[in-house]
């Protein structure tokens, strides 16, 4: 496989709305962060944190939804509540690393396509920061499925 990838355990994802769920068997993987402007518009965000598996690795509960993003390119996505899922070009897909179930490790080891980094992303830790007021929380009710 290419430089970047390591042996990672199985680990599983999916949507909000809990319709979709993907589980990747063990093996190599790559983290990494894209900051091109097709991933940048595709997940509404200043870049995309992806993990790189083998598609053939990849089991799904329920059936994605994919828009050609470009010629060699689609981008997958639940068709009930529009979660962003992965990237899928040639033989590997990319998940979302914000689709992953929690405590699934993720350590970037690239940065992609720099030259579209957006110029505020690295003040971001010189800010005052904060957790979420619990009385606040305590008043609002989710409808997203419930995490892994």
């Amino acid at each position: 496989m290419d430089r970047g990838f390591t042996d990672h355990p199985a680990f599983a994802g999916g949507c909000q709305c809990g319709a979709l769920r993907y589980r990747v068997s063990a093996g190599p993987a790559k983290d990494s962060v894209c900051h091109c402007r097709m991933c940048q518009r595709a997940t509404g965000n200043a870049f995309a944190p992806l993990v790189e598996v083998p598609a053939d690795r990849v089991r799904w509960t329920g059936t994605p939804a994919e828009w050609a993003s470009s010629s060699v390119a689609w981008r997958g996505f639940c068709p009930t509540c529009g979660t962003p899922l992965y990237y899928r070009s040639g033989n590997t897909i990319e998940f979302m690393a914000g689709t992953l179930a929690p405590r699934t490790a993720f350590d970037p080891v690239y940065n992609t396509s720099v030259e579209s980094r957006v110029g505020w992303l690295g003040t971001l830790t010189h800010g005052p920061s904060k957790t979420t007021d619990p009385a606040l929380a305590a008043g609002v009710r989710s409808y997203q499925a419930p995490e892994e």
